[in-house]
């Protein structure tokens, strides 16, 4: 592959390697990976350590390792075998139960910071905490409520993230019968608020009767009602708002604990947060994903198959591989470790789905495909299973193993009767074995094959790249792997029509691959299932009944919408089909000779001089105001150096055919370590926060934010003709600026500079 013709193909696993798992030892550059095989002898060696024939399974391991047939989860790639002590390998957590009290929440915001700090994504449970108005003994004050403390918490993840560490990733559940949950479930609505947490409703089998009947369904807390809506009408106001805003996803909670293995001993009230691992209080996950795409033989060919037996060895290879992790990981509070040491849960999965499909000649959502998938995720499950007992005879079974209550778990029962018995005889070394995580960094690392069991999301498309110097970037080609091999073997760039990509699948067979996987995953799946911006809305809501019925745990669904991020969506020319191509656009505008603008007058206890900050607009032609240009000025010359940089960066966005009101979001949450001010009744953390707010206002004087939309459907509809791109559409990605955000395993993405609200 060339680039214009003239540059060598663009090689996506050493960009991604060389972002985010190389190893650069402070210091002492003898330590550092030189190589992507330094990179696996170094993780290798660690998950090695254990063991007692060190040398033995380190070369194991390096064997599944080096040809990316195992790919663990980007945590145990980037800290294996490092001398980093402040990181965890496990990925994601759920914390401990919120105490309904002012110490209980604030310990909560402790704890949740110390394992962002160390890298972990959290989810919590806000069912526990009273309703808002709710009245407080002892001060005779009203509860502010829950959500008035998620908004801490998202304060919290932000000051995190902002310290350097990775982006923040939070999950917030509620169940369905708490008084706060109508306000919850559009939390977000307003976008300036909890933008560092994904949302999910904990529905019960009792609510989903109540629907089915048309009955009334009562809002209680700690045993009383205190409000009592239609069932209709809650479930209404969550397809709405999942509709016009692709949150809160929805959690079929009584399900997930109904087939829990360690449902006699835990109770799990909310999930990781991209979902794929449903979680009891302090419970770990510690991720890695086979990949699929190596296990085909005669890939394209009339005779194309799954290496079955390659894939069991494998797996084999695989649990032990994070069986051992589990006892090399840090952990950022001793209640998680504690909690990963007395069940050893982990979760195996796969990436490559889609590929491995059009591998074998299959249409992504078939009847074939989901009989394949299924029984990849058989062998899978039941081979992990058997090892996993192997390894209990080894070295011990997991802490809080009950042969009798363990196999009369609901997910067991799907096992040969066989390895049950072989299980209640010699037990189990790790209570969970089977989750499908999203993947999208380590698909990357792997050549870019499609992610999880997503669908190819484009055979081709375009990614924004640092040089090597790191000064500055260029656009380069990535293409599907699948698609690559393809183009290489037969030397031609139209593809057959197995090769669809994820705007061509029809909702039900997303839900068809779905389920058929789900049935051999003893935790639950991250996925997302895509709709196009004109899907009707009765069509849309029998998604979440059909997910219900056919027996999974969850669901979460994306449809383009102006409301999304609160950002504009764009889209380019339908492309032909044989490309399955995604261009990434970028249109400056001109500087008329004349433009209108504001001044604004900034008044702060930080200097007797004011602050005057001006925002000149540029009018389009159907006279639409768009903010081009932004001037401060001020007799204070102590903050003069960054109030110019200020002003060129944030001009420099203005300038851009994008969306800016992420601008307003970023500038306010910018604390000042030596405290904030308050101003018009209102606290402000910093000066750049204040600058926030009068841009806000701005914008909001101008047309580009309202309470609830942004920006009107004749807007988008005039975008849409405006702009090309490849009938994809996307959201403005708040990293790059680029059209080219879309959500997928539960997590929003960037495919052009790699930005992913989870990772």
């Amino acid at each position: 592959m060339h680039n214009d013709g003239k540059e060598k193909s663009f090689d996506i696993s050493k960009q991604i390697w060389e972002q985010k798992y190389k190893y650069k030892a402070p210091g002492n550059s003898a330590a550092e990976d030189k190589t992507i095989e330094d990179t696996f002898i170094r993780v290798a060696s660690a998950a090695a350590s254990p063991e007692k024939e060190k040398n033995f399974w380190t070369e194991k391991f390096l064997e599944i390792l080096s040809d990316f047939k195992f790919l663990p989860g980007g945590r145990i790639i980037s800290n294996a075998g490092t001398k980093r002590q402040t990181v965890t390998m496990f990925n994601c957590y759920v914390m401990n139960r919120i105490e309904d009290s002012i110490e209980g929440i604030f310990d909560t915001v402790k704890e949740a910071a110390l394992t962002q700090k160390q890298g972990g994504g959290v989810g919590f449970d806000f069912s526990t905490l009273r309703p808002a108005g709710s009245h407080i003994h002892g001060c005779e004050a009203s509860s502010s409520g829950p959500i008035s403390f998620m908004q801490v918490l998202d304060s919290t993840c932000r000051t995190i993230m902002s310290a350097g560490q990775r982006r923040g990733a939070q999950m917030a559940v509620m169940r369905c019968d708490h008084p706060d949950i109508m306000e919850f479930v559009s939390a977000k609505r307003k976008n300036s608020q909890l933008q560092m947490f994904n949302l999910s409703v904990a529905i019960t089998d009792k609510f989903m009767e109540a629907l089915e009947k048309n009955q009334l369904w009562e809002l209680t807390f700690n045993g009383e009602v205190r409000k009592t809506v239609h069932a209709v009408e809650l479930w209404e106001h969550i397809m709405q708002s999942t509709y016009d805003f692709a949150e809160p996803g929805v959690i079929f909670i009584d399900r997930v604990n109904k087939m829990n293995n360690l449902y006699y001993c835990e109770e799990i009230r909310a999930t990781n947060p991209c979902g794929e691992q449903p979680l009891p209080p302090y419970g770990a996950c510690l991720l890695g994903s086979l990949n699929l795409t190596k296990f085909i033989k005669s890939p394209f060919k009339k005779n194309a198959e799954i290496n079955l037996s390659n894939l069991e060895k494998t797996v084999k290879i695989a649990v032990r591989f994070l069986d051992n992790i589990i006892d090399i990981s840090g952990f950022p509070l001793e209640a998680q470790k504690l909690e990963a040491y007395n069940k050893r849960r982990m979760g195996l999965g796969i990436t490559g789905l889609a590929d491995c499909f059009c591998m074998l000649g299959l249409k992504y959502g078939s009847d074939e495909s989901a009989k394949i998938a299924e029984n990849i995720m058989k062998t899978i499950t039941f081979t992990a299973y058997e090892e996993s007992c192997k390894l209990a005879m080894e070295k011990g079974k997991f802490k809080l193993f009950d042969p009798e209550l363990y196999l009369k778990s609901e997910f067991i029962k799907v096992l040969p009767q066989s390895l049950r018995d072989d299980i209640k005889k010699y037990g189990l070394r790790n209570s969970h074995l089977t989750s499908v995580a999203p993947t999208g960094t380590i698909s990357l690392f792997a050549g870019n094959i499609s992610s999880g069991i997503e669908p190819i999301f484009a055979l081709k498309y375009k990614r924004k790249i640092r040089t090597s110097n790191d000064e500055s970037t260029k656009i380069v080609d990535v293409y599907d792997y699948a698609y690559k091999k393809y183009i290489e073997e037969f030397k031609k760039e139209d593809v057959p029509e197995y090769f669809v990509t994820v705007d061509e699948i029809k909702a039900e067979d997303h839900l068809k691959i779905q389920a058929a996987v789900q049935t051999y995953v003893d935790s639950s799946i991250s996925k997302t299932i895509n709709v196009r911006a004109d899907y009707p809305y009765e069509d849309f809501k029998e998604i979440y009944l059909k997910a219900y019925k056919m027996g999974l745990k969850g669901c979460t669904t994306f449809r383009p919408s102006e409301h999304i991020t609160g950002v504009l969506i764009k889209e380019e020319k339908k492309a032909e089909k044989s490309n399955g191509t995604a261009l990434v656009s970028q249109i400056h505008i001109q500087r008329p000779p004349e433009l209108e603008g504001t001044t604004y007058k900034i008044k702060t206890p930080l200097s007797p001089e004011a602050i005057y900050l001006t925002i000149n607009d540029i009018v389009e032609e159907n006279g639409r105001r768009r903010p081009y240009e932004l001037f401060i000025n001020t007799k204070n010359l102590q903050h003069f150096s960054w109030i110019v940089a200020m002003t060129r960066l944030i001009s420099a966005v203005f300038r851009r055919e994008s969306d800016p009101t992420f601008l307003v979001d970023e500038l306010k949450s910018i604390y000042d370590p030596n405290g904030g001010y308050f101003s018009e009744g209102k606290y402000i953390p910093s000066l750049a926060a204040d600058i926030g707010f009068v841009i806000e206002k701005h914008l909001k004087k101008i047309g580009l934010i309202n309470e609830e939309k942004k920006i009107t459907k004749k807007h988008i509809e005039e975008e849409y003709k405006k702009t090309n791109q490849s009938g994809k559409k996307m959201a403005f990605c708040p990293n790059c600026n680029q059209p080219s955000l879309y959500s997928e395993e539960n997590c929003l993405k960037c495919i052009s500079c790699g930005y992913s609200k989870c990772s």
